[in-house]
């Protein structure tokens, strides 16, 4: 059993279109927010801070204490959460909780279907629900309320899972980079808010 998610194919690939897309992204907004859910071996923050953006304006969370802890020793900012659950948000001068938000949002999630023949142990990394998309779903859900305006996610999706209705969960979206394997194939994708 791993204590983290170590770096695959998928955290490769969303590093690698974090270090294309966010330049182009400060350019326009130089004081940019970072989040990434689900930080696991810190390689995304990493790229975060190698493409310019502030260290104290990238933020992230794990669900898995280990993880939190090593992306902490990396001199990130980092807690415990299951998605958004620890970003809830910060009263106003009105005393009504407006929730935390920023102006891009990364996910590498679980994201392949139930397949009872692997381990437990391994599921809570690879497993987005029986039909793999589950976990997707509640993300962008609530990633809604976190994004400012003119925010973006930055998503991994897979071939195996099943496919989502962007539109309907209100997102535009576009494919931004793709990794194809002999089973599978691996995009990363740019979502915006349908105004």
């Amino acid at each position: 059993m791993t204590l983290i998610y170590e770096p695959a194919e998928d955290s490769y690939l969303l590093s690698e279109t974090i270090k294309s897309e966010i330049p182009k992204l400060l350019i326009k907004n130089p004081d940019l927010k970072f989040l990434e859910i689900g930080a696991g071996s810190g390689i995304n923050l990493k790229s975060a801070g190698e493409s310019d953006i502030l260290k104290q304006k990238i933020f992230s969370c794990d669900i898995n204490i280990n993880a939190v802890n090593y992306c902490r020793l990396l001199g990130f900012n980092c807690i415990k959460s299951n998605l958004f659950e620890a970003f809830k948000g910060r009263l106003n001068v009105k005393g009504n909780l407006v929730p935390l938000q920023y102006d891009v949002i990364a996910f590498n999630p679980p994201y392949l279907p139930e397949d009872k023949r692997e381990p437990r142990d391994s599921r809570k990394n690879t497993t987005g629900g029986k039909r793999g998309n589950e976990i997707i779903i509640e993300f962008l859900n609530q990633a809604k309320n976190h994004l400012n305006k003119n925010g973006i996610l930055l998503l991994v999706v897979s071939s195996l899972a099943e496919e989502i209705d962007f539109n309907k969960l209100g997102y535009k979206f576009k494919k931004i980079s793709e990794k194809k394997f002999f089973f599978e194939t691996i995009s990363v994708l740019k979502l915006e808010l349908i105004e």
